[in-house]
């Protein structure tokens, strides 16, 4: 499939120029700059140079006084207290943030991860009858909570106080607990609304520690964990984030936690420079497969682990999670790609509505994004659990799944998500009508150009191969952390030539390693490396100029390191 290159607005020209003399450095850095919407010679500063001073002052958050003096009575009265979150990576680390910090403070202290399969997201039903029959007074959410308004209300009831921290959006109802602490609630200041759930535990916890005189170094030791959240929940990599992510990453590269050099371990992850995109790839994934395959507390038990034998043990069990969930991926999704390539009916509809009782819940929704990748339509699959059939859904750029899923809410038992991801419960039975009348809303509302799959590549400059050297890689590299709303810049570069050196690599041949040089400039040859493009090397060989568009990154080879192109792309020169 040949891809669309999308140049990004250049921005202002008179900024652009205005902040590349203030800061003295090249145009196209300045232009990045003014991409990402720093004009300034001080927002440049805190852009390159990111603080932990200038981290908001937590308290502008609402309920957090509330929150606070919620938290102080239970120390000094030492209550029971329960620590409750989500089963996914943003969950755990929150969890375990939170307990790792309290645990100093809390003797009768524990915490509780819903069964994603008996219990399901959000707080569940069974663990407010846990906390009743344990007689905890205090539960602080993590990560979920902000849509419980009859769940709190029913634990208030049996005289348990709730904590809520939470990042999601809200219902109308906000839940009547002793303090909800989440930037989206309406009437909140908070100026930075995008924190991960682990974040706002972290501003719940920095209130706590300002207000009692806790050095911060004591909070701050813990930012490996937030870091792991902030990329996991693909939560945007600026402002707050971006300080959070800059100092965990360091936290994380040079003296993570015991669990997390576990997982380091076991994910190959050797560097000095741990990545957002390595958390995403490989940290998370782990983190995640525990509650996939088995129970989410394993990944909080990894990571509050103390003792470097008990990391060990859990690391091997989390791995071997890891393992299982990658071959039920396979296997499932191939199983649910045969079904439809070897039936007519299947293969031509709209939609794809697949149900399996035996396939395992916790990889429904990978699948579903996979099965959506391949067809390119509206995707859900289903599976059974507690005698219902559940599943997830996915969707393709620009159609609203959930308010397509939310036409077909009476045959359904519960639902809930958003416009590309959701997650449905119906009766088995319903199935053959769910399957009807969602074929039918899709064939009725899709168009023509949301059937289409089209690849792009955002463009952030044109520049030339000379504008490359080592100063401007090393301010480029300063952009770091990269993540989404500041992904690594992306440059294109015309008419470029092969001076004949350039070759097939790899087992199969499948890549092309490049050396890239300028008509006008044929003293220095760039390295490149483009993977899975051998389709593209009569291009490049051709002898004709042609165009690549490309990351900028370093290589090391035999102690040696030189900046090497990523190539995203190689595109003929149309005549």
């Amino acid at each position: 499939m040949d891809k669309i290159w999308k140049v990004k607005p250049q921005g202002d020209q008179n900024e652009v120029k205005h902040l590349s003399a203030a800061l003295n450095v090249d145009m196209v850095i300045a232009k990045l700059l003014v991409q990402r919407n720093i004009k300034t010679y001080d927002q440049a500063k805190a852009f390159f140079r990111p603080r932990l001073n200038d981290l908001h002052d937590p308290f502008l958050m609402k309920d957090m006084d509330k929150a606070v003096a919620r938290l102080e009575q239970a120390i000094e009265k030492q209550e029971k207290v329960l620590i409750y979150g989500d089963y996914d990576v943003d969950g755990t680390t929150s969890v375990a943030l939170m307990h790792i910090f309290l645990k100093k403070r809390i003797k009768d202290l524990s915490f509780y991860i819903p069964d994603r399969y008996l219990e399901g997201y959000g707080i569940s039903p069974k663990s407010i009858q846990y906390a009743a029959k344990e007689k905890y007074s205090l539960v602080i959410v993590l990560d979920c909570g902000i849509k419980a308004a009859t769940k709190v209300a029913e634990a208030k009831a049996l005289g348990i106080d709730f904590i809520i921290c939470d990042h999601h959006n809200p219902d109308d109802a906000i839940p009547d607990a002793v303090a909800v602490l989440d930037p989206k609630r309406p009437g909140c200041n908070y100026p930075f609304k995008d924190l991960s759930g682990c974040g706002v535990g972290f501003k719940f916890l920095q209130a706590y520690s300002m207000k009692n005189n806790v050095p911060l170094a004591e909070l701050y030791d813990l930012l490996d964990l937030v870091v792991v959240s902030i990329a996991s929940d693909i939560v945007p990599v600026t402002g707050e984030n971006r300080i959070l992510s800059f100092f965990g990453l360091k936290k994380l590269s040079a003296n993570p936690s015991i669990g997390l050099k576990t997982i380091l371990q076991y994910s190959g992850i050797n560097g000095d420079e741990i990545s957002i995109s390595d958390i995403v790839f490989k940290i998370g994934p782990r983190l995640n497969a525990s509650g996939r395959i088995e129970h989410g507390k394993k990944s909080v038990e990894i990571l509050v682990a103390e003792d470097e034998h008990e990391a060990g043990e859990l690391g091997d069990e989390i791995n071997s999670f890891n393992e299982i969930r990658k071959t039920l991926d396979r296997d499932i999704t191939q199983e649910a790609l045969d079904m439809i390539h070897n039936n007519d009916f299947l293969r031509n509809k709209k939609s794809t509505v697949l149900y399996n009782r035996d396939w395992h819940k916790g990889v429904v929704g990978i699948v579903a994004s996979r099965l959506t990748e391949n067809f390119y339509r509206p995707t859900v699959i289903l599976t059974e659990s507690n005698g219902m059939a559940t599943g997830s859904a996915r969707s393709v750029k620009d159609f609203d799944l959930y308010e397509a899923i939310g036409m077909c809410s009476d045959l359904l038992e519960s639902y809930g998500g958003h416009m590309y991801a959701a997650g449905l419960t119906l009766k088995i039975e319903n199935i053959p009508a769910f399957t009807e009348r969602f074929e039918r809303i899709v064939a009725e509302s899709i168009t023509e150009e949301q059937e289409q799959q089209v690849c792009s590549i955002d463009i952030d400059a044109k520049i030339m191969l000379s504008d490359i050297g080592q100063n401007f890689y090393r301010v480029l590299k300063q952009f770091a952390p990269f993540g989404p709303h500041n992904m690594i810049p992306v440059f294109v570069t015309e008419d470029v030539l092969d001076p004949g050196s350039s070759r097939l690599v790899g087992k199969n041949g499948e890549h092309i390693k490049l050396d890239l040089m300028e008509p006008d400039f044929n003293s220095t040859v760039f390295a490149g490396i483009a993977f899975n493009q051998s389709d593209k090397f009569d291009i490049v060989t051709s002898g004709l100029p042609y165009d690549i568009c490309y990351s900028v990154a370093e290589n090391e080879f035999r102690g040696k390191t030189n900046l090497q192109l990523y190539i995203r792309d190689i595109r003929k020169k149309i005549p």
